[in-house]
């Protein structure tokens, strides 16, 4: 954290080192994951101010972080989701790292030149582990309702870090910015969670998300039944993932707080990748819970268009809906 009136030289200061700034509320500079954070304040002491918070709880974007299925494999490009118009307009906001302008989205009445995701963000020339990550996310949203209408705020990294306050920051203005147009979001998806010391929710996260009716996250990719937040929450809808026997995948989380499951091994949708320094558009392979949820997110939103039609591959599986809940 840095007083404002020091945020400029603190910002020249540290500039190889951050990865984002947030000047709103108390000038709190965020820098890159795997930097000494208390031994870059002590060598800047002399220079300016900074004083380190380690309040915060980080969140990881949910891919399969090792083994099979942990990066995106490129594959041809299916045949792009129809260009549908419902009757009536049902709105998913993505939390996430950003949404390309790929040939999927372009063109469609609600996408906006938001910005391009971060590919390489630590400027090695090597697409980051997670880019693309909120490309893949939308694209799965759109194979499954095609008629969706899709918001996104950009909080992952390209290497699939948040943290509890930025997420919650996010929320709040997405509500308030919604409130001000007379928009309504139906659905909100979150492809991040983390586990945390005392196993409880961040309070930031908890409180915020309370004005939330209906949110889906990821239940992560630990192999554990231990709650990931804020899939866990109550009011949350905590989606598992499924391989291609039906079964839970072996790196899903599961347990009581889990409420629904979804294919998530080896799903296909749209990606942008580095090739010779250049974004290419196509398609990928990824395996992760992060790519189930948006299918369960994808049935809520038909549901509030009136589009009931089943979904093929998404199951209602989850220990608060049935009782004894999901093993592995």
């Amino acid at each position: 954290m840095v007083p404002r009136a020091s945020l400029s030289a603190a910002v020249r200061a540290l500039d190889r080192w951050i990865e984002s700034v947030d000047p709103a509320e108390h000038a709190v500079v965020r820098l890159r994951a795997g930097v000494d954070c208390v031994q870059v304040a002590a060598d800047m002491a002399d220079r300016v101010p900074v004083s380190v918070n380690h309040v915060h709880t980080v969140l990881t974007g949910a891919p399969v972080l090792h083994g099979t299925g942990a990066d995106a494999i490129p594959v041809d490009l299916p045949a792009e989701p129809p260009r549908q118009a419902w009757a009536k307009q049902a709105t998913v906001l993505v939390l996430d790292s950003g949404i390309d302008p790929h040939p999927w989205f372009v063109g469609r009445s609600w996408f906006g030149q938001w910005g391009l995701e971060v590919i390489d963000g630590d400027g090695d020339g090597v697409a980051d582990r997670q880019a693309g990550h909120g490309t893949f996310v939308a694209g799965v949203l759109l194979r499954h309702a095609p008629g969706v209408t899709i918001r996104q705020y950009p909080v992952l990294s390209s290497f699939g870090l948040t943290d509890d306050r930025t997420v919650a920051t996010t929320l709040r203005r997405a509500r308030y910015l919604a409130a001000a147009k007379r928009e309504r979001l139906d659905v909100l998806l979150i492809s991040a969670g983390c586990h945390t010391a005392d196993d409880r929710c961040p309070p930031v996260l908890a409180e915020e998300l309370a004005f939330w009716p209906t949110v889906v996250a990821a239940a992560g990719n630990s192999s554990t039944t231990r709650p990931f937040w804020p899939a866990a929450l109550p009011s949350v809808t905590a989606v598992a993932a499924t391989g291609p026997d039906g079964g839970l995948a072996p790196f899903s989380n599961c347990g009581e707080w889990v409420d629904r499951t979804a294919p998530g091994v080896d799903v296909v949708s749209a990606h942008v990748r580095l090739v010779d320094g250049e974004r290419v558009y196509g398609a990928a392979k990824w395996s992760g819970t992060s790519f189930a949820a948006p299918q369960v997110a994808a049935e809520l939103a038909r549901s509030a268009a009136d589009h009931h039609e089943p979904q093929a591959g998404v199951s209602g599986l989850g220990a608060r809906e049935r009782g004894p809940g999901i093993s592995a």
